[in-house]
């Protein structure tokens, strides 16, 4: 096996992408972040990077709140807009014809095509160079019912959740396995007994 040597590089992919909407319930602005995930699981706490020009960093930076929603591939057009126009010049929701929703925690809105809202409140911003990482904990979460089976389970894949890998968008694969499968003791199989007969 053979690897060539890169220089230093955001090279860690697929990641998620999302939209974030932010600002005022009337004063909003949704910008799509692939700089996202999980960093704590009790408190909840996630974080978004943005770079300090973007027209929503200060949005974000004022209020200390935000809302992570989860894309899907009916939402993958919206998405890579918000991504590529500036709030300065348009207004998202409005061009996107997505709807503005309540939030319960914060007072940016939520977008109620997204299956998943993710309501956030700031609790540090850390400087890092091209990105400045806002660390937020999860305040509330809002989850579509049409997604949620009769055992009150959330069927995540249903929604054909995107990600983001090196400029492209891309839906979830197949599932092979879940967590823990590699050391998951197998299920006998019952032998059913059946008794024949003879004529």
């Amino acid at each position: 096996m053979s690897k060539q040597i890169w220089k230093p590089g955001t090279i860690l992919y697929p990641v998620p992408v999302v939209m974030v909407s932010c600002g005022s319930y009337e004063n909003s602005n949704i910008i799509t972040i692939a700089w996202t995930g999980t960093i704590n699981t009790n408190p909840a706490m996630t974080y978004i990077s943005v770079r300090p020009e973007r027209h929503s960093y200060n949005l974000i930076k004022e209020s200390g709140e935000f809302v992570i929603n989860v894309t899907t591939q009916a939402l993958a057009k919206a998405t890579d807009w918000c991504g590529v126009r500036s709030g300065k010049d348009y207004d998202k929701f409005k061009e996107m014809s997505l709807t503005k929703g309540k939030a319960q925690k914060v007072n940016c809105p939520i977008i109620e095509e997204s299956p998943i809202s993710i309501e956030c409140k700031v609790k540090e911003i850390v400087e890092l160079g091209s990105h400045h990482m806002f660390l937020a904990e999860v305040v509330c979460v809002q989850a579509d019912e049409k997604y949620m089976d009769k055992s009150g389970k959330f069927n995540f894949e249903k929604s054909n959740p995107i990600c983001y890998s090196h400029g492209q968008y891309y839906g979830l694969g197949k599932n092979f396995g879940k967590f823990g499968y590699s050391v998951q003791k197998k299920k006998r199989k019952k032998k059913n007994a059946k008794k024949t007969t003879k004529n």
